[in-house]
């Protein structure tokens, strides 16, 4: 049975071909928008954009336009001034749907009991205000995989990642929430990346593929100019690897925390791989159960194909309604 799952998003490059990717091989309920890559109403109206692009009938939800503490700061940075700079996308078919992100959410998961993947690959402030006010909402949740924080280096700070560290609140709401739960992060997207190569094969493609390759080109060469990357990573879309191609990423379960303070290390993801026994010791903290699969390894290249499969394959004149291609 195909997988359902409700993306929560803020478009963005990678965002982009999340959506994409998921609804090449899942069945994709609903997204929802949240600040991040820039301004929530950017987002939305990148997310709308997208799907227009890709012809799907999908409903999109705004949502949150910064986190818990009050404090934007978005990540225009690095995917320019629209959040999604690089090409040109259509207008937006239609518009988002009246209901907020956060009770879109609520409905989505009573909607779907047992079976939704909740995916969130933006800021966690959606995520973690619909499961203060739905205390039911954990129980109707199948899981939540997230594209979020690192066991390495940040990209935002020296420790943290952007989405983690954007409302390191929510972020912790969702880790404490005893909802299975993935987690992949930097320490593996990084190296799921298109090189100069895989934009020019976009770039030769078909319309959708030319619009990506677009978009590709401009993200590869603000990572090499602000990170020195040499390719363009896929971050978000490995959030959805573990419902599609499984045997792609490899998971270690963990205790994962967020690191709250105000300091350097906030928004950090504290992941504990210690190999400790249960004998009790006076000055060594015992590990906490494990609340997470956190990712740790990838076959990177097979992903990459795997992600650029979906993208080329994309038929360029889809009706609004119509059905996607079938996984192959």
């Amino acid at each position: 049975m195909m997988h359902k799952v409700l993306i929560d998003c803020d478009p963005g490059h990678d965002d982009a071909t999340a959506i994409l990717y998921a609804a090449r091989h899942l069945d994709l309920v609903g997204v929802t928008t949240v600040y991040g890559n820039q301004s929530v109403d950017k987002t939305t109206a990148n997310a709308l954009s997208i799907l227009t692009l890709l012809g799907l009938d999908i409903p999109v939800a705004r949502g949150c336009d910064r986190p818990l503490n009050g404090i934007f700061r978005h990540g225009g940075d690095v995917h320019g001034k629209t959040g999604i700079d690089g090409a040109e996308l259509p207008a937006p078919a239609r518009g988002p749907v009246d209901a907020h992100a956060v009770d879109f959410i609520i409905d989505t998961a009573k909607q779907h009991r047992g079976e939704l993947v909740l995916c969130p690959i933006g800021p966690f402030t959606n995520v973690a205000l619909a499961l203060r006010k739905e205390p039911q909402l954990a129980r109707w949740l199948r899981g939540i995989s997230v594209m979020g924080g690192t066991t390495q280096i940040g990209n935002t700070t020296p420790v943290a990642e952007f989405n983690v560290w954007s409302d390191p609140e929510a972020a912790d709401i969702v880790f404490r929430s005893d909802i299975p739960l993935w987690m992949v992060g930097l320490n593996v997207t990084r190296k799921v990346g298109l090189c100069e190569q895989d934009v020019a094969r976009l770039s030769e493609g078909g319309r959708v593929a030319r619009v990506f390759g677009g978009l590709f080109g401009f993200f590869r060469n603000q990572l090499r100019e602000i990170h020195g990357l040499d390719t363009a990573s896929l971050h978000d879309p490995c959030a959805l690897v573990p419902f599609i191609a499984p045997d792609l990423i490899t998971y270690r379960q963990a205790p994962v925390e967020i690191e709250l303070g105000q300091g350097p290390a906030r928004g950090m993801t504290v992941c504990d791989f210690r190999n400790l026994t249960t004998r009790k010791l006076e000055n060594i903290k015992p590990r906490a159960p494990a609340n997470c699969s956190v990712a740790v390894e990838v076959e990177d290249r097979a992903l990459v194909e795997h992600i650029l499969a979906a993208i080329l394959g994309w038929p360029d004149h889809a009706p609004a309604a119509a059905a996607v291609p079938s996984p192959v």
